[in-house]
């Protein structure tokens, strides 16, 4: 199994037939499934915390300019991604402007990144998959006990998941 610092590039150049792993990627979607089981916020085989952990890895890939995480900078980390993170940030731009940057720099130097791939995989099931969530600007109903629901994008109810496990880690 080869892997390298490239994301995982190590030996693209060859035939083809050697594996590539996404070591940046696979490492990034580790870290963030580990901070959401560490915060206990939703069953981890829930759709809520697909979501919850899609967007923190993607801001925990997209972070970092060398595709390299190490585990020593981890706690480093956690004020830059829960700023990334935060209700007041305009994260979805800014995952669209580095998925652009990231795809651009792999095109420009000729290589395939699976990392890569897997991160804007990731983007988009969190864009076009909706989740039922309870809708907070509704005014409730009495008769309701749950009260109304909206259909509202997986990364809007993934975002501040991630947010709360990285406050809760």
């Amino acid at each position: 199994m080869l892997h390298g610092s490239q994301d995982g590039a190590a030996g693209a150049e060859g035939d083809g037939s050697e594996l590539v792993v996404p070591m940046a990627w696979l490492y990034a979607e580790y870290i963030a499934d580990e901070l959401l089981r560490t915060g206990d916020l939703m069953p981890p085989s829930s759709f809520e915390f697909r979501a919850g952990r899609d967007a923190l890895a993607l801001t925990i890939f997209l972070s970092d300019a060398g595709d390299e995480l190490s585990g020593i900078r981890v706690v480093s980390q956690l004020d830059t991604w829960s700023s990334l993170t935060a209700y007041d940030q305009p994260w979805q731009s800014w995952v669209r402007e580095r998925l652009a940057e990231r795809e651009a720099g792999a095109r420009d130097a000729g290589r395939r990144s699976p990392g890569l791939e897997l991160a804007v995989a990731a983007w988009r099931w969190l864009e076009e998959t909706e989740l039922l969530a309870p809708d907070l600007d509704a005014v409730p109903v009495p008769d309701e006990e749950d009260g109304p629901h909206v259909w509202t994008p997986a990364w809007q109810l993934g975002l501040p998941l991630g947010h709360l496990a990285i406050h809760l880690f």
